[in-house]
This record gives structure tokens, C-alpha cells and sequence, in this order.
């Protein structure tokens, strides 16, 4: 016992040498205001130099509702709830849950109990050996924790539970985002089917205005075959946007998990809210951004895993116990109960390198998430401020193709009305036709940019999310 006591002590006073985990490193200097825009397209919420107040379109968890759709409003709410990768991120955090219980259970004691029964009889020779034996016993194990490493391990697959509901967040966002987009994306091409379906009867009734021209006298043959060609042409986009269209809506559906068809209720982006959004401060990125507290909290596994990395490389100190008693009758089994204590004290010697080489891999792990970690908070800088950028770009390009498409409409009426009075040639019609064509086109598409990019917008700022709510 004296020896045993002495075993103990020395281990436990050599135990204050434990390395604890190393801290995160600091993030990487940020800008203290965003870029600015030149002041012909500058936005007013682009340079605001202070967060919303909570509740804001910027930090709102519920931004989509801004859009103002209610179809919009219904499928992120299927989405968020039938999604399969979100499942699959849910699953990914009761592993980590899982794992971290795992771990924790190494700084308790391992305490088991036994119950024997047995018979043995002579098979030959003279040797007494027979008769029944009974026995009972408790048994403990406990490796005490002299450098911190079952500690380390269990703080590393706490940060990794951390790690994996911020990856959780991250999908949530991504799939609502994801949603968002795609039926933006849906919506616009069969907005631009319904245009194209229209121009593509226009065209046709002027084809039908030449050809009865041209069996008048009054029009040439290549009249006739400019204009077929153009209702060719226009007959092959109407073809390809639906395509399109399908392909969207499928697209959609794959992120509600859902594998047939949907039907969309909405044709048009005109009755769509443009939200304003506030960019705050680069800074609050740290706190809105759910990639970013995953990487950190995947750096302070990685520092824990060093710590443990570094105790391996120490000795070990278990303690065992046992008590029970035994007998040939079940009414003599505590009769003459026994005791055992042991404690054993390994050090390792010669291994090869092994043990250094998993700390060496444990800090190179750590150094490599370190770089991750800066570059994701970099990569979220710059993702701000690429939608920034294009926010006030795609503002301006909005403004002149309004413009443009007012006066294409002007334009082929007047080419049209001229054309029938026989005052302008079918050539100066055919300009108008395809001027108009393209402006309606390419208005719809920068509207849905610009929606688009609202979405990238609430995206690289966090969605809303915030890490101080979120950790509770």
C-alpha cells in the first residue's frame, strides 16, 4: 500500500507539467468600412457605418419574407424541412454528439461487475478436482489524466460538436439561399418563355403581312425569306427556354427532395420586392457568418488534439481494484470476501517514432486549418463586397435598359406603322422586331440579377444568423 501510495503521488505532482491546448490565433485584419462606390450608382445602405438594429432586412432570420412571395415563402419553408442535406447535417451533429459522450466517458471510471458459476469433475487419475464453485466480484479501472490528454481528446470532440452544428447552420443557409435562387432562376425563364411566345406570334403575323405582300407584287421574295427566318430563329429560343424553364424547375425540386414534377404559380418578377439591404460593418462578419465559427472551432479541436498529441508522448498511470468472494455453496460466496488493488506505470521507450510523428501531424493539422480559417474570413470579405459591387452595377444597368426598352417599343411601333403605309422598307422592321426582342429579353434578366444578387447578398452577410444566439 505504501507503494503503491507513493506510485500515485509522484504522478499527480509530476501532472502539473500538462500543456493545455493552444488558443486560436487572432483573424485576419479586416477593412474597417466597405469599398465605395462612385456616387452615380451608389446606394445609400451600401456605406452605412453601423449594423441594423436587430429585426433589420440585414439581420433577419427570415429574409426571404422581404421578396414578398408567398410561393417563395412556402417552398423555403418545404425545403428546410424536407431537404436531404440538411438531414444529412443533422446527422452529422448527432454523430459529433455521439463522439463527444465517447470521449468523456475516458475520465470517469470503468466499473463492472461479475457473477460466476462453475462445475468441474475428475475425468481420471487420482487429482481432486471436482465439484461446483461460485463467485462474485466488483471491478474498477481508472487511468488518471496525469497530462491532460483524455482531457484534450474530450475538449476536441466538444469543439467538433461546435464545429458541426455551425456546419449545420452553413447547409441551412446554402439550401435556403440555394431555393431561393433556383426559383428565381425558374421564374425569370418562364417569364422570358411567355416574351419570347409573344414575339414569336408577332413575328408571325408580320410573316403573314409579307407573304401577302409578296403574292400582291408589292414585296420581294427575300422579304419574305428575312421574316421566315426570323420566326425560325424565334421559334428555336421559345424551344430552348422551355428546355430551360424544365430544367430549373427540376433543379428546384431536387433541393425540397422531392423527385417529380412541381408546378410554379408565379410567371412574372415585375411584382417582386427588392429589399434594401445593410451591409455593416467587415468586422461583424466574424459573428454572422456560421462557415466562419465552424473553422474556428475546428482550429480548437485541432489545438486540443495537440495537447493530446503531446501527453501521449508521456508515461501512464492506471489504478485497478477489485473485491469479491467465492465458495462451492451460493450461501458461501461473502463469507470470505477478498480485495486486490494494483496500479501500473508505463512510459513509453521505443516506438519507432510513432508517438512523435502524431504530434508532428496533429501541428501540421492545426497549421493547415489556421490557413483555412484565415482564407474563409477573407473569402466571406470578398464575397460581400463582389455583391456589393454588382448590387449598385446591375442598379445602373436596370435603369439604362428601362430606358432602352421604352424607346425599342417606340421604335417598332413607328417602323411597323410606317412600314404598313409603305413609307419604310421591311429591313427597318426587322431591326425594330429584333432591337425589341433582345430589350425584352435582357430586361427580364438583369431584374433577375438583381434579385439574384439580393439573395448572394443575404447570403455572404450570414442569412441573419448570429453566434452569440446560436451557441446557447
Amino acid at each position: 500500500m505504501n507503494a503503491l501510495r507513493g506510485i500515485v503521488v509522484g504522478a499527480l505532482a509530476l501532472s502539473g507539467c500538462t500543456v493545455p491546448p493552444s488558443p486560436p490565433a487572432s483573424a485576419p485584419q479586416l477593412p474597417e468600412r466597405w469599398r465605395q462606390v462612385s456616387s452615380a450608382q451608389a446606394s445609400p445602405s451600401v456605406s452605412a457605418p453601423a449594423l441594423l438594429p436587430a429585426g433589420a432586412p440585414g439581420d433577419t432570420r427570415d429574409w426571404w419574407q422581404s421578396f414578398g412571395s408567398g410561393e417563395l415563402n412556402r417552398l423555403i419553408a418545404i425545403a428546410q424541412t424536407q431537404s436531404l442535406e440538411i438531414a444529412t447535417a443533422v446527422a452529422r451533429v448527432q454523430r459529433a454528439e455521439a463522439s463527444a459522450r465517447l470521449a468523456g466517458a475516458t475520465l470517469l471510471p470503468d466499473l463492472s461487475a461479475g457473477v460466476e458459476a462453475g462445475r468441474q469433475g475428475r475425468l481420471g487419475g487420482d487429482a481432486w478436482a471436482e465439484g461446483t464453485r461460485y463467485a462474485v466480484g466488483l471491478n474498477a479501472q481508472y487511468e488518471l489524466d496525469l497530462w491532460g490528454r483524455n482531457r484534450a481528446d474530450y475538449q476536441a470532440a466538444l469543439a467538433s460538436v461546435q464545429a458541426s452544428r455551425f456546419d449545420q447552420q452553413s447547409v441551412l443557409l446554402t439550401v435556403t439561399a440555394g431555393t431561393a435562387s433556383a426559383w428565381i432562376q425558374a421564374v425569370s425563364l418562364r417569364e422570358r418563355l411567355g416574351v419570347s411566345q409573344l414575339n414569336l406570334q408577332s413575328a408571325e403575323r408580320v410573316l403573314q403581312l409579307v407573304q401577302s405582300q409578296v403574292e400582291a407584287g408589292s414585296a420581294m421574295a427575300l422579304a419574305l425569306a428575312q421574316q421566315r427566318t426570323l420566326v425560325a430563329q424565334q421559334q428555336r429560343q421559345v424551344h430552348a427556354l422551355r428546355q430551360q424553364a424544365q430544367q430549373a424547375t427540376t433543379a428546384l425540386a431536387l433541393l425540397l427532395g422531392q423527385a417529380g414534377d412541381m408546378t410554379l404559380a408565379t410567371d412574372k418578377l415585375d411584382a417582386l420586392s427588392l429589399p434594401s439591404i445593410n451591409a455593416g460593418l467587415p468586422s461583424a462578419l466574424l459573428l454572422r457568418r456560421p462557415d466562419i465559427a465552424a473553422g474556428e472551432a475546428r482550429l480548437s479541436a485541432a489545438s486540443a488534439d495537440v495537447a493530446a498529441a503531446r501527453a501521449a508522448l508521456m508515461p501512464s498511470l492506471s489504478l485497478s481494484g477489485y473485491v469479491g468472494g467465492g465458495g462451492q455453496r451460493l450461501s458461501q460466496i461473502l463469507e470470505n470476501p477478498l480485495y486486490s488493488l494494483a496500479a501500473s506505470l508505463t512510459a513509453p521507450i521505443f516506438n519507432a517514432g510513432r508517438l512523435a510523428a502524431g504530434r508532428d501531424l496533429a501541428q501540421a493539422d492545426r497549421e493547415a486549418l489556421l490557413a483555412q480559417y484565415r482564407q474563409s474570413i477573407v473569402a466571406a470579405f470578398a464575397d460581400v463586397q463582389v455583391a456589393l459591387d454588382a448590387r449598385a452595377g446591375l442598379q445602373a444597368q436596370e435603369l439604362a435598359q428601362q430606358e432602352a426598352l421604352v424607346q425599342a417599343e417606340a421604335a417598332l411601333a413607328l417602323a411597323d406603322a410606317r412600314y404598313r403605309e409603305g413609307a419604310e422598307t421591311l429591313l427597318v422592321l426587322l431591326d425594330a422586331q429584333r432591337s425589341l426582342y433582345a430589350a425584352q429579353d435582357e430586361a427580364i434578366q438583369i431584374r433577375a440579377a438583381r434579385l439574384q444578387n439580393a439573395v448572394d447578398l443575404y447570403r455572404a452577410l450570414g442569412g441573419g444568423w448570429q453566434r452569440e444566439t446560436t451557441e446557447h
